[in-house]
Order: C-alpha cells, then structure tokens, then sequence
C-alpha cells in the first residue's frame, strides 16, 4: 500500500463544500449509515482519499463507498471511474459502487449488498442492515 499522501487544503475544502451539497442518494444512504447506524461501524462521507473526494468510506473495514449518477454511463465517465477505482484500492481499499436510482428505489437492497460487503471485508458484524 503506498505512502500516505498529505490532503492538499483544496481538496480538503472540496470536500467540506460537497458536504454540505450532498445528492439526494447520497442524503439517503447518509441517514442509513451515519452514527453507526449501520452495523454498528464508523462512515465517513466526503473524504479525500487517493488524492480524490470519495463519497463515504469505512476505514474500519477498508471500504469506500460510491454513488454514481447518470453522467457516470458515459464510456469516457467509465474508464474514469475504472481508473480512480484502481488507484484508490491501491491504497489499500475496495470500492463499491451503487447507482443514485438504486439508492432511491431500493434501499433495503443496497444496504444488504453492503452488509456482504462490509462482513467478507472484516469478518462477522455485530447487527445486520439498519
């Protein structure tokens, strides 16, 4: 895994900015996960990693967590998404990603998946999905 890379103050600010301007996916998993309300673990959101802003990441367990809208369908939105996945496991992390739609429409669903997720990247949790 590669050094720690120092958080520039301009990301640092990004990330405080997206904060509070979260999308409505990004609002609803937050109420789903926050205050380990999920499992009982410690989420993130709105943190730089790997020299991006990721959406919300377990530390505990490794995982980053990432929404993805329509603009993120494109082949050019792809391959940039595949290669900020890339370096962010290269720190160390696993990425998973979930659609805004699925977020909004299929909560429960999202939370299950990521109960996989979170017990494959850590062993056995202590409470199922919120």
């Amino acid at each position: 895994m590669p050094a720690h890379l120092p958080i520039s103050g301009t990301l640092r600010s990004r990330a405080k900015s997206l904060r509070r301007s979260m999308t409505l996916a990004e609002q609803r998993f937050w109420r789903a996960v926050r205050a380990g309300r999920f499992a009982d673990l410690h989420f993130r959101r709105q943190v730089p990693i790997a020299g991006y802003i990721v959406d919300f990441v377990c530390h505990e367990r490794r995982l980053v967590v990432e929404m993805d809208g329509a603009t993120h369908g494109t082949d050019q939105e792809i391959a940039r998404d595949a290669l900020r996945t890339r370096r962010i496991e290269g720190h160390g992390y696993r990425v998973l990603r979930f659609w805004n739609g699925d977020v909004a429409t299929r909560l429960p669903d999202v939370l299950d998946r990521l109960f996989i997720e979170v017990q494959a990247a850590g062993g056995a949790v202590e409470a199922g999905p919120a």
